[in-house]
């Protein structure tokens, strides 16, 4: 480990592997720590105290230091090798059903490893390495004596979906508490249980793990992305126990798609292929589709444009097909069709392709209950802004964005408020010169992150 008063040679190598100055990489730490809801003043003399040695990088640092050099080396780097112990990793274990108690415990007791939890590229990768026979072993060798029956699955199940909907109302910050003590001292538990059928228990860990994605969910709204990261492997790692096909397919795309929407593209191509493999045959055309679609997304981040485009029409094609009813899992997401529609948006926007980004968006508007869906209306009104402005349509990205600011009001979200600050430079651009109602759409989103 590397010493107070000695030079962190580790740290030097790895600065100087990625050819890069102190000051480009304190600006790396900067973003990975922004991305992860904390805003820092890092700066390169901070850097050179911690390659001297004078000073050590405390709390979430090593794992912001790690995961900004794994981007500038493009290789996997993490705290331990640059010498520091990874004070935001959770307690190690292959039990993912204790994993899943113990993250909905430290939630509610707020411990300090979730708290300074950071998101990080390695752990995108987490589950073309898992060895989920291995673990199933496991957990079956504990299985307690309790029966458990259908009706405690079925109200898992009942919690899950009602805070699903009031969290695409309230936004992820209502009622986080609430699930994940529910998970933590209720639902996980069940799991330790003894069941009549087989069956019975994996419908009891595939409702498990929808509620722990919902946890993951809550967080990355929140701008929590190394809890939601975390929360988003158990929820893999349960729901391989429920349905090694077809549902874990589905976590491997949360956990890419969470890395997507931090333009964190690192791992995803492989993941989402190794979800396709491991789903196809085995999923309906809608959840299919939403594989397809992340699979573009992709494809674009890494600027693949031809593998982007197949994707794209492998979606489309996968929507058409109509020959099983959607999983519970899935259905989260709400209209698969609308879901398409808003990842055919983000895939073009990286593309470059503003007005076909418009397309979509609004294609996407007319496939979503607005009640029901009140935050992905907001989001979405606020993107289609953004495509408008990119068309140098000022009056009409005013409106949209107006629109947005209205759906966002009473929302607990990190989301809605980047996407608001998101704004304000072309809302400045406006105002000088002078395009109606730039101002005033100004002075409002100022209020709203008051």
């Amino acid at each position: 480990m590397a010493s107070r008063h000695q030079p962190n040679a580790r740290l030097r190598d790895l600065v100087a592997e990625a050819r890069c100055t102190y000051d480009a990489l304190a600006r790396a730490v900067r973003q990975v720590a922004a991305e992860n809801g904390e805003l820092l003043q890092t700066n390169k003399s901070a850097v050179s105290h911690w390659i001297s040695g004078t000073r050590r990088p405390t709390g979430r640092m090593p794992s912001y230091l790690a995961g900004a050099l794994s981007r500038l080396t493009g290789r996997t780097v993490t705290p331990r090798e640059l010498g520091y112990e990874d004070e935001a990793a959770p307690p190690s274990g292959d039990d993912p059903v204790a994993t899943a108690a113990d993250l909905g415990r430290a939630d509610v007791e707020r411990h300090r490893y979730l708290a300074i939890a950071a998101f990080t590229t390695a752990g995108v990768a987490m589950p073309l390495s898992y060895d989920h026979e291995a673990t199933s072993r496991l957990l079956q060798a504990r299985s307690g004596d309790t029966l458990v029956g259908a009706e405690d699955v079925e109200v898992v199940r009942h919690i899950t979906a009602a805070f699903s909907s009031a969290d695409e109302r309230l936004g992820g910050g209502h009622g986080l508490t609430t699930v994940t003590a529910y998970l933590a001292d209720t639902a996980a538990p069940i799991l330790r249980a003894r069941f009549r059928t087989d069956h019975a228990r994996r419908q009891a860990f595939g409702a498990v793990a929808e509620l722990a994605y919902l946890a993951g969910g809550k967080h990355h709204d929140l701008g929590q992305e190394g809890a939601a990261q975390r929360y988003y492997q158990v929820g893999y790692q349960l729901a391989c126990e429920a349905d090694p096909h077809a549902h874990a397919a589905w976590m491997m795309r949360a956990l890419a798609h969470q890395a997507l929407s931090l333009k964190q593209p690192h791992h995803c191509v492989d993941l989402v292929e190794g979800a396709l493999a491991i789903g196809l045959g085995h999923v309906d055309g809608q959840t299919e589709a939403l594989l397809h679609i992340t699979h573009a997304r992709a494809y674009a981040a890494v600027d693949e444009k031809s593998a982007a485009a197949r994707a794209l029409l492998a979606a489309e094609d996968a929507l058409l097909r109509d020959d099983r009813s959607q999983p519970s899992y899935s259905l989260v997401s709400g209209p698969a069709a609308g879901t398409v529609a808003s990842h055919t948006a983000r895939t073009l926007t990286d593309l470059a392709d503003h007005p076909g980004t418009e397309i979509q968006h609004r294609a996407a508007l007319t496939r979503w209950d607005p009640a029901k869906y009140k935050r992905v209306h907001a989001l979405t009104h606020a993107d289609l802004g953004d495509s408008l402005a990119s068309q140098a349509r000022a009056d009409e990205a005013i409106a949209a964005w107006r629109t947005a600011l209205d759906l966002m009001e009473g929302m607990t979200s990190d989301r809605t408020r980047k996407a608001i600050s998101s704004i304000r430079p072309t809302l400045a651009i406006y105002q000088r010169r002078g395009v109606p109602g730039a101002s005033e759409l100004a002075r409002l989103a100022s209020e709203s992150l008051l």
